[in-house]
């Protein structure tokens, strides 16, 4: 099956969950990634919240895969800033390995905390859950 970013933003978080689990690891992406924030998944208030996110803070990640990192793209203006380093590692919601995206060696203080972690769930579209210290905060899709 595969997975439409219009349809994973209809999900709730069950179904995030079983697609993400369930969805191979994939590669790690280079290049520009287009991001989508899924905020509050399964809830009325969920398209209406990833489009003033994606507009006012956060429009996606730049990966280097090449030399394991990435650059986050914030602001209206798509900043490349908030950077992280990229490798394969345990996925803290799925038994298996999943791209980790860490924060805590290479960011600014307040993004050390932060740790994501993706999949490609369809071909060039990885779904993704951002953490703060060990609990998720937030779904995220980067379309490529």
């Amino acid at each position: 099956m595969t997975v439409t970013l219009a349809e994973l933003v209809k999900m709730s978080q069950a179904e995030l969950d079983e697609v993400y689990c369930n969805g191979p690891i994939g590669t790690i992406p280079d290049g520009s990634g287009k991001g989508t924030a899924i905020i509050m998944p399964g809830s009325p208030m969920t398209e209406g919240m990833t489009s003033l996110v994606n507009v006012l803070a956060w429009q996606g990640k730049v990966f280097n895969r090449e030399r394991g990192y990435l650059l986050n793209k914030v602001g209206p203006l798509s900043w490349e800033l908030v950077d992280a380093k990229v490798y394969v590692g345990n996925s803290w919601l799925c038994e298996d390995e999943s791209i980790i995206i860490d924060y805590s060696q290479s960011s600014f203080f307040l993004a050390q905390p932060i740790r994501d972690e993706i999949r490609e769930v369809a071909p060039n579209l990885y779904l993704g859950n951002a953490y703060w210290d060990q609990t998720r905060v937030l779904n995220f899709a980067l379309e490529f």
